[in-house]
């Protein structure tokens, strides 16, 4: 692809790694950015640095924060007593926009895939025990909200394990979710029936 200017062809090459962005894709962005008014890209060029250099992690559930501890960790409307393990950030956001769980969330950073070299003690499993261990008041349910591949069911299962000297109810969403799909892709409504319809968590042996 030939550019006219070295400077569109840098911006090109910077916006065409971002995931799903091609190099076509790329250029029609960067030459709406040129053609748009200088104050808007200065705000989009400020938007992304203050999300790169000050965006958190909150020091409880490890959700992408502003502070500390998040906002659902902050408030005092949600149900202490419920945790829900998700993979990863997308997942929060999916389940909060379904508006049918009001509890607390834990995120692991990931799922175990040996296949990656990604074991438990890569993800945010131990603070998850913790957590629960120390907690005032008690947990009571922990929803295991894991997408259904074989690699979620795999945590699933460690998790389960894991926390089976506490006593609470472990509980995995309902089946609504496709076997082999990506829980931030699934559709609001569906997702959300799988939150209410949850089922408990059985580990067989």
């Amino acid at each position: 692809m030939q550019f006219p200017s070295r400077l569109i062809e840098n911006a090109v090459e910077e916006v065409s790694k971002l995931p799903g962005i091609g190099k076509k894709t790329a250029l029609r962005l960067v030459l709406h950015l040129l053609k748009s008014d200088t104050n808007r890209t200065d705000a989009l060029a400020r938007g992304l640095q203050e999300l790169r250099h000050n965006i958190q992690y909150c020091n409880q559930c490890h959700n992408i924060s502003d502070g500390p501890l998040c906002e659902i960790c902050n408030s005092h409307k949600r149900h202490h007593q419920i945790i829900c393990v998700v993979e990863d950030f997308p997942d929060v956001i999916a389940i909060e926009n379904t508006n049918q769980y009001h509890g607390k969330y834990h995120v692991l950073g990931g799922i175990i895939s040996p296949i990656d070299g990604i074991g438990p003690e890569e993800l945010h499993i131990e603070s998850l025990v913790s957590r629960i261990a120390q907690s005032d008041p008690v947990i009571e349910e922990v929803i295991l909200a894991l997408s259904p591949t074989m690699e979620g069911d795999t945590t699933a299962f460690y998790l389960t394990k894991r926390l089976q000297d506490y006593n609470l109810k472990i509980s995995s969403i309902a089946r609504g979710v496709p076997i082999g799909g990506e829980l931030e892709y699934t559709d609001e409504i569906t997702l959300g029936r799988s939150i209410i319809k949850r089922r408990t968590y059985e580990v067989d042996g």
